[in-house]
């Protein structure tokens, strides 16, 4: 038997993984410390890059509080600069976070970088009749029926003086309104047996829920795949509905339905399977973001409501001047007024709730913005600190951070004021620094139908009921040179996709007393 002497293949080998370890080397400190050198952030370590920088930061607060705010830490420890870096690849891959309104709008508006294409056009052209303002008021009478069940559940609290989840029920009702509104579908979301669809999407979002950093599917590939199958059932429920509503338009000649997915169909002559794929995309993105960002501000409207006394006193000023002294207390008188042939006046009338909601999604954005620069295209944003190159980054606008910012809001950048969104203040306020529908071409579609049914539901709840915080962000009852009640502990948020109240608004509510 021949020998072979194995010393050369050892020494090929060594010094083939030797090489190996150089080159991954090389290209790491490459990516950790030249590529985005030029930007401003906190120190990084080669193997961690700001992975132990954001834990840092995290433990020093309220550790499971949304990223947001976790970003916001680094963002003043940095010394507030209009962008920062987070580089927590291998996590999630390099992120620059967009602090300033003025390099938001950089973003947001259309250029060469972040086109339209034309296939995107043609989807948003199909949808945009059913979201127009005019078709939306069509749908106050839906919104209502939707409601009654919900203000059952509330009159029921105020029977038993049991404590109560308010997102949980808000939550229900909103998903019924855009289930109505967006399919003409029953979701059953507020009986006690919930319909599949709705089911299957309360699943899906806990998952999430679960998973508050984020994490990639390597790292947990039992809940990606358990969101993989989740979406797969929705989209086979949706796809159903979609080949249900073109049958309706087209065999059975029925044009009567109003609903934002039957006006999309109108005039398409077959139902292809690209249109098929492209109708359930919008519609889970309509059904996710119409029912959770809804109900996410009306609940933190009850909140800054029950906490500032003035504001409070101010909507029920503009509720008796809209619907009689005391009327609102009523859902009926509500009802017969909104459905009244001024209805349309009354909701366009709402100019103090209208500020109110405003004020609401500037201090709680349910969620940022995120874009992608791809590598090479050279898209380089401008701003006082000099020009930066934001190639082969993610781009999140952080609308946390935009909506606080003490150049534009000034030292109240942190209250609750409505009023700052009333003229003559308004006017001090620039357009681009309150963003939590994005705007420029991608703004949100719904943006209109959230603000009518946002109005809609206040007007149902402020006047008739007095709601009590429970636990978290409980009230001190007197007030402070600001003008609202201090809270015994801070409210915050958490990460379950978008940003909600970590304990679900826990509340207990009675029938508001007449007022003089």
């Amino acid at each position: 038997m021949l020998s072979v002497d194995t010393a050369p293949t050892k020494a090929l080998a060594i010094a083939s993984l030797l090489v190996t370890v150089v080159y991954l080397y090389g290209k790491l400190y490459y990516k950790r410390f030249k590529q985005n050198a030029h930007l401003p952030q906190l120190s990084s370590s080669l193997l961690w890059g700001h992975l132990m920088a954001f834990d840092d930061f995290t433990k020093r607060g309220i550790t499971d509080r949304h990223p947001d705010a976790i970003f916001a830490d680094m963002y003043r420890a940095l010394g507030q600069p209009p962008v920062m870096l987070l580089d927590n690849w291998p996590i999630v891959p390099p992120m620059v976070i967009v602090a300033s309104h003025q390099v938001a709008e950089q973003l947001s508006k259309p250029s060469q970088r972040f086109n339209i294409n034309e296939r995107w056009k043609a989807v948003r052209k199909r949808f945009n009749p059913g979201f127009s303002p005019q078709h939306l008021l069509t749908l106050l009478p839906v919104i209502l029926d939707k409601a009654a069940p919900y203000m059952e559940h509330i009159d029921e609290f105020v029977r038993t003086g049991h404590t109560f989840p308010l997102d949980q029920f808000m939550t229900n009702l909103t998903f019924n309104i855009i289930g109505a509104v967006a399919m003409d579908e029953d979701m059953s979301a507020q009986g006690a047996d919930q319909g599949i669809l709705i089911q299957m999407f309360k699943e899906l979002i806990k998952t999430y829920a679960d998973d508050k950093l984020q994490l990639p599917w390597w790292l947990i590939p039992r809940t990606h795949l358990r969101r993989r199958e989740l979406g797969r059932r929705i989209s086979h429920q949706l796809k159903a509905i979609v080949r249900r509503s073109f049958n309706d338009i087209n065999e059975k000649n029925n044009a009567n339905s109003r609903s934002i997915l039957a006006l999309s169909l109108q005039g398409i002559p077959s139902l292809t399977p690209e249109i098929i794929e492209e109708t359930c995309d919008q519609l889970k993105t309509f059904l996710f973001a119409g029912h959770d960002t809804t109900s996410t501000t009306i609940i933190w409207c009850i909140y800054e409501l029950t906490r500032t006394p003035h504001a409070m006193k101010s909507v029920h000023a503009e509720l008796d001047n809209l619907f009689g002294p005391g009327g609102a207390r009523n859902p009926t008188v509500v009802r017969e007024k909104l459905l009244a042939p001024n209805g349309e006046g009354i909701i366009h009338g709402m100019t103090y709730i209208s500020a109110v909601i405003k004020e609401v999604l500037r201090l709680h954005p349910p969620a940022g913005s995120i874009r992608k620069s791809e590598p090479g295209t050279g898209f380089t944003v401008s701003t006082p600190d000099g020009e930066y190159n934001l190639d082969g980054n993610w781009v999140y606008l952080n609308h946390t951070i935009i909506h606080r910012d003490r150049t534009v809001f000034g030292e109240t950048a942190d209250d609750f004021r409505p009023e700052r969104w009333l003229q003559p203040q308004i006017e001090d306020i620039s357009t681009t620094a309150w963003r939590p529908f994005e705007r420029g071409p991608r703004n949100c579609i719904g943006q209109e139908l959230a603000n009518i049914e946002t109005r809609v539901i206040l007007a149902m709840l402020a006047q008739r009921y007095e709601f009590t915080k429970v636990g978290l962000g409980e009230f001190v009852l007197n007030g402070d040179d600001k003008g609202y009640y201090k809270a015994k502990s801070e409210l915050y948020a958490t990460i379950q996709i978008t940003a909600k109240p970590v304990d679900g608004m826990l509340m207990k509510v009675k029938l508001a007393a007449a007022e003089d």
